[in-house]
């Protein structure tokens, strides 16, 4: 394992499809080198009610140093009043797989 200049950013969608289509355009735009989607259900406050929810869940993979892009670049691609995105710094991670994020993004 290493030290890492990396990151993981996460966000989320009411569809499938959406979530998708997010992740396709953030790695297409070399924001992050990869994507995981997944299901999941979200209990939340909302103008003051708590709601339940399915959603869609996104990680993005990249380099710390491209966060703030990152970031911006969902928050414009969302339809969310108020998206979820968030940045938690990668401690640690395999050489080998940190490099080819690295490489992946610009």
């Amino acid at each position: 394992m290493t030290d890492s200049g990396h990151a993981v950013v996460t966000t989320t969608t009411d569809t499938e499809e959406k979530a998708h289509s997010l992740a396709s355009a953030v790695v297409e735009a070399e924001l992050a080198a990869c994507a995981q989607v997944y299901p999941i259900a979200s209990v939340y406050r909302w103008q003051g009610k708590i709601e339940r929810d399915k959603e869609w869940r996104i990680d993005f993979k990249t380099r710390a140093d491209l966060v703030p892009r990152l970031q911006e670049f969902i928050i414009e691609h969302h339809d969310y009043d108020k998206p979820e995105v968030i940045g938690l710094t990668i401690t640690s991670g395999t050489a080998g797989y940190l490099n080819w994020v690295s490489e992946e993004t610009k």
